[in-house]
C-alpha cells in the first residue's frame, strides 16, 4: 500500500469530520483576526481613510517612544504584581483556614467564592457605587466612626490601590478553591509522619504541605497573571483610566487608540506587544517552576 493511499485514508478518519466545524470556527473567528491584526499593525491603518500606508515597524517604534504607553505598561505591571501576590497568598491562607469541612466552612467558602462568579464589569459597578464619596456606603460607615472618607477613585494616590484591592477581592475565591482542592489531596500520612518527627505547624506547612501544593500554586499564579495583564473592565467601569491616567492599563489604552481615535494599526501593535508580554511572562513562570522541581 502506497504512502499516498495511507495519507488519504488517514484524512478520511471520522474524527476529522467531527473536528471540522470547530476547526472552521477557530480559523474564521480566532486565527484569521489574529493574522489580520498582525498585518494591520504594520500599516498606518485608520478608520475612514481610503489608503493604509505601509509603515513596517513604525507603529512599534512610535509605541515604545509613547510616554502614555509606558505609563500604561507601568500601571499594568504594578497591578499584576500586587493582585497576583494578593490573590495567591490570601487564597492559600483561606484554603488552610477552611480546609476542614463543616457547615460554617462550607458557608464561608461559598461567600468567598461568590465574587469569582460575577463579571468584572458587575464588580466594578458595585464597588464604584460603594466607594462613591457622596452616596457610597463605605464613606458613610467611616463618617459614623468619626472619620472622613477619601475620594477613593478620584485621588491620584488612592485610585490604583483601590482598583487593586477590588481585583484581589474578585480573584481570591478562585485561588482559594483551587488550593483547597489541592490541600485535600495531601496525604494525611505525610503530615502524621512529620508530627511524629517533632515538626511544628510551620515546619509541617513548609516541608510537607507547600511542596504538595506547588502544581496548584503554579496554576493559580499563571491564570491570575494572564487575567491581570488583560486588565480592562474594572478600570473602564470604575475610573475610566483616571485620574490623570493613574489607572490606565494597556488594554484601556488600546481601547482608547483603537475604538475612540480609530487608529486600528496602532491599536493592533499594542495588542501584539501585550500578547508577547503575556507569552514571555507565562514561559518564565513555567521555566522557574520546572527548574525548582528539578526538571
Amino acid at each position: 500500500m502506497t504512502t499516498a493511499t495511507l495519507t488519504g485514508r488517514r484524512w478520511l478518519n471520522p474524527a476529522y469530520v467531527y473536528l471540522a466545524p470547530s476547526l472552521l470556527i477557530i480559523a474564521v473567528f480566532i486565527a484569521e483576526p489574529i493574522l489580520r491584526s498582525g498585518w494591520m499593525s504594520l500599516h498606518d491603518w485608520t478608520v475612514g481613510e481610503e489608503t493604509h500606508e505601509w509603515v513596517g515597524l513604525g507603529n512599534y517604534l512610535e509605541l515604545f517612544a509613547d510616554e502614555r504607553f509606558r505609563n500604561a505598561l507601568t500601571v499594568t505591571g504594578v497591578y499584576t504584581l500586587v493582585t497576583v501576590a494578593g490573590q495567591v497568598v490570601a487564597g492559600l491562607a483561606l484554603a488552610m483556614w477552611l480546609r476542614r469541612t463543616t457547615w460554617l466552612s462550607s458557608l464561608l467558602r461559598s461567600a468567598f467564592f461568590f465574587p469569582t462568579v460575577a463579571s468584572f464589569a458587575v464588580v466594578g459597578v458595585v464597588w464604584k457605587f460603594l466607594l462613591d464619596p457622596q452616596v457610597g456606603l463605605v464613606n458613610a460607615w467611616l463618617e459614623k466612626a468619626g472619620m472622613t472618607g477619601p475620594g477613593w477613585l478620584s485621588d491620584t494616590s488612592l485610585a490604583l490601590v483601590t482598583v487593586m484591592g477590588v481585583g484581589i477581592w474578585k480573584g481570591v475565591g478562585f485561588s482559594m478553591i483551587v488550593l483547597l482542592a489541592a490541600l485535600q489531596g495531601v496525604p494525611d500520612q505525610l503530615i502524621e509522619a512529620a508530627k511524629l518527627d517533632g515538626a511544628g505547624r510551620w515546619q509541617q506547612f513548609r516541608a510537607v504541605i507547600l511542596p504538595e501544593l506547588r502544581p496548584a500554586l503554579l496554576f493559580t499564579t499563571v491564570i491570575a497573571t494572564v487575567t491581570s495583564l488583560q486588565l480592562f473592565d474594572l478600570v473602564y467601569v470604575m475610573t475610566g483610566g483616571g485620574p490623570l491616567f493613574h489607572t490606565e492599563s494597556i488594554v484601556a489604552y488600546l481601547y482608547q487608540r483603537g475604538f475612540v481615535e480609530f487608529r486600528l494599526g496602532y491599536a493592533s501593535a499594542i495588542a501584539w506587544v501585550l500578547f508577547v508580554l503575556i507569552l514571555v511572562v507565562s514561559m518564565i513562570q513555567l521555566r522557574i517552576a520546572r527548574n525548582h522541581d528539578g526538571g
